[in-house]
Parts: structure tokens; sequence; C-alpha cells
């Protein structure tokens, strides 16, 4: 269990270090939809904005809000979130993430802002990172809820354990993983701005 500690208190320390000196950020609303299939990749690719992007990923969901979010989203319905680069990903990996990610946290209520947009509530900031021993990769993955001037009014943190994958680092991270720590990070995320409207 210490070994666990240390490790996880060792990367926690790693990633800060890393989102102030990397060059490796990848802005969520600049990743067009995927064409082809995820290939594992561990190369980090320069990703250039893309406005249809960005206008697809802070348009409202097309239809109505699934039964068991309208709660949710009447708590939330006010709060406008952008969404800052992420940090210590790939494109493939960090791909099925945002588009996860963006889907629930709109299922959620919560309106997603462009860069600047007057308005936005909260800024996003997402670190992660891959970490393979043995057969195991796990993601680790830290974000920051700032407010429009950058103090960091929470944090939500997690892992999710990959078994069995093929290669090492981000190459053993299935897509299903990543809309997993989506899913995990959107339902966090609202369940704190419900708790701060209530």
């Amino acid at each position: 269990m210490s070994r666990a500690f240390a490790t996880a208190a060792s990367l926690s320390a790693l990633l800060c270090v890393a989102a102030c000196t990397t060059s490796d950020v990848l802005e969520p609303s600049a990743i067009a939809a995927p064409t082809s299939t995820i290939t594992g990749s561990t190369t980090t690719q320069d990703v250039a904005a893309d406005a249809s992007a960005a206008d697809a990923l802070a348009a409202p969901p097309s239809g109505p809000l699934p039964p068991s979010s309208v709660q949710t989203a009447a708590i939330a319905g006010q709060a406008r979130i952008h969404f800052a680069p992420i940090v210590g990903s790939t494109v493939e990996a960090v791909t099925p993430l945002t588009e996860q990610l963006a889907l629930r946290v709109r299922e959620s209520g919560i309106a997603i802002a462009r860069s600047g947009e007057p308005g936005t509530t909260h800024l996003l900031k997402g670190y992660l990172s891959a970490i393979t021993e043995g057969r195991d990769t796990t993601v680790i993955y830290v974000w920051d809820v700032l407010d429009p001037a950058g103090n960091r009014l929470h944090r939500i943190q997690g892992q999710q354990k990959v078994s069995g994958g093929s290669g090492t680092g981000w190459a053993a991270v299935s897509p299903n993983a990543m809309r997993a720590v989506a899913d995990a990070t959107a339902s966090e995320l609202a369940a704190w701005l419900s708790a701060r409207a209530g």
C-alpha cells in the first residue's frame, strides 16, 4: 500500500512540474473528429486550431437531455466551462476522452465555452499520465477546476487501470479506458457544481 501511495505522490508532483514545462499540450477544442482508427502511437502530434472543431465542442446538444441528468442540469445550468489544453497525452489517446467529456458535460446541463468567451464561469485544466508496470497500464488524471482569474476551486483526480494492453504507455490505453476517465470526470464535475449551488 505504501508503494502505491509513494508512486501516486511522485506522479502528482511530476504532473505538476510537467504542466509548467512541457510542450506536449493539447487543446481539446482544436481536436477534429477522428477520421481514422486510433493507432496507439506514442508520439505527440501538433494539432492546429480548427474553428469547426471548436464550434462543435461549444455547440449545444442536439436533442433533449436524458431523464437521469435533468436534475443535475437544472443545478449546473448556470455553469459555463472552458477546457484548457490537456497536458501529457497523445492526440490518439486524448481524442476519445475529449469527445466523451464534451458529451457528458453537455448532458449534465453545463455549457461549454470557447476560449475568451464572455460569461465563462470555470476553466477545466487537465494533466494526464500513462504508466506501464508489467502487463498493466494505469492512466492517472488530475483536473483542476479554476475560476476565470485562474484560482483553483476544486481538484478532480483518479486512476483508470488498463490490463493486458499491447505496448507501453499511451499505446496500451484503449479508447474505452479514456472514455471511462471522461465519464468519471464529468460525473465528479457535475456533482461538485451541484454541491456548490445547494
